[in-house]
C-alpha cells in the first residue's frame, strides 16, 4: 500500500512540474511588452518596418516553395498511378 502511495505521489509531482513548465513557456503581456521595448531600443523605429517587410517576404517565399513542392508531389503521384 505504501509503495502505491509513493508512486502516486511521485507521478503527481511529475505532472505538476510538466503543467508548470508548459504554462511558464507561454509569455504573458508583461513579457511581450518587454520584448517590444528591447526591440525598439536595439533597432529603432525606422528599422522595424524594414525588418517586418523582410520577414513577410521570407514567409511568403517559404509558403510558395511549399506549394510548389506539394504540386510536384501530387504530379508524381498521378503519374505513378497512371503507369
Amino acid at each position: 500500500n505504501s509503495n502505491l502511495f509513493i508512486t502516486f505521489t511521485t507521478l503527481n509531482y511529475i505532472m505538476d512540474l510538466l503543467v508548470q513548465s508548459i504554462f511558464l513557456a507561454i509569455p504573458g503581456p508583461a513579457s511581450v511588452a518587454l520584448i517590444v521595448v528591447v526591440v525598439l531600443l536595439l533597432f529603432g523605429g525606422k528599422k522595424i518596418p524594414e525588418l517586418m517587410r523582410g520577414l513577410g517576404s521570407g514567409i511568403k517565399e517559404f509558403k510558395d516553395a511549399t506549394k510548389e513542392d506539394e504540386q510536384l508531389n501530387e504530379g508524381k503521384k498521378e503519374s505513378s498511378s497512371n503507369d
